[in-house]
């Protein structure tokens, strides 16, 4: 396979965990709204919930293990992406803040950010976690 070919099937099998990693992103960020937080404090749990259920998946499906801990590897996953989950973040709030006060507005909000911060978060994973 060649690189190029390589790079697509990772990048549509990231796509297809940043799907999964939408629906705990939003499962949590709901029940932590039905607990009371606010959207903002909200969306710190569900990110974080996000980012550790697509990490799981795309070292076993997407990318293969970097080496070292696995431990280690988390970090490194959680850190790299902090950036694509800045952009993520910022997109939410923005929709939050611009959007009537519907029921599926966090939901909107969550996918708006996700797909914000995907194109940073997958280099991110590549080449800064998953390098070879």
């Amino acid at each position: 396979m060649t690189a190029t070919i390589a790079t697509r099937v990772q990048l549509l099998r990231f796509a297809v965990a940043g799907v999964a990693g939408l629906v705990v992103d939003v499962a949590v960020l709901y029940a932590a709204l039905a607990l009371g937080c606010n959207f903002y404090a909200g969306r710190v749990l569900s990110f974080l919930a996000a980012v550790y259920a697509t990490w799981r998946i795309n070292r076993r499906y997407t990318f293969q293990p970097g080496g070292g801990s696995l431990w280690g590897e988390w970090w490194r996953y959680l850190s790299a992406m902090l950036a694509g989950g800045a952009v993520n973040y910022l997109a939410s709030a923005a929709v939050v803040a611009l959007a009537p006060p519907w029921p599926l507005t966090p939901a909107l909000a969550v996918a708006a950010g996700s797909l914000a911060g995907m194109g940073l978060n997958f280099i991110s994973a590549k080449w800064l976690v998953f390098r070879r």
